[in-house]
């Protein structure tokens, strides 16, 4: 079993940054890609950003060049860095953890971005 726990979003107007966190209760090398997924309302669940536990990333192309996603493998913590938002970002942002056995999902953050 892996508990995730995610902070973070808030309210922000367009143009600025927010910083996501998401914490794992065991090691994150025994995970296969930890990321993160968005979800507005009427839409479906998103992408927006995955890293393999090498450091290999890959982005959603909606926010490629704007987001950053990273990790502190001692902290067992992934982050997203979300710089120059748009009112498109805003969405119930979730972390995900895929493993061996399952995937595992945060209980989401919602991000607000006011035009």
């Amino acid at each position: 079993q892996v508990q995730v726990a995610e902070s973070g979003g808030g309210l922000v107007q367009a143009g600025g940054s927010l910083r996501l966190s998401c914490v794992a209760s065991r090691s994150i090398f025994s995970f296969n890609f930890m990321g993160w997924y968005r979800q507005a309302p009427g839409k479906p669940r998103e992408l927006v950003a995955r890293i393999t536990t090498g450091g290999r990333t890959n982005y959603a192309d909606s926010v490629k060049d704007r987001f950053t996603i990273s990790r502190n493998i001692i902290k067992n913590t992934v982050y997203l860095q979300m710089n120059s938002l748009k009112p498109d970002d805003t969405a119930v942002y979730y972390c995900n953890i895929d493993t061996s056995e399952r995937d595992y999902w945060g209980q989401g953050t919602q991000v607000t971005v006011s035009s």
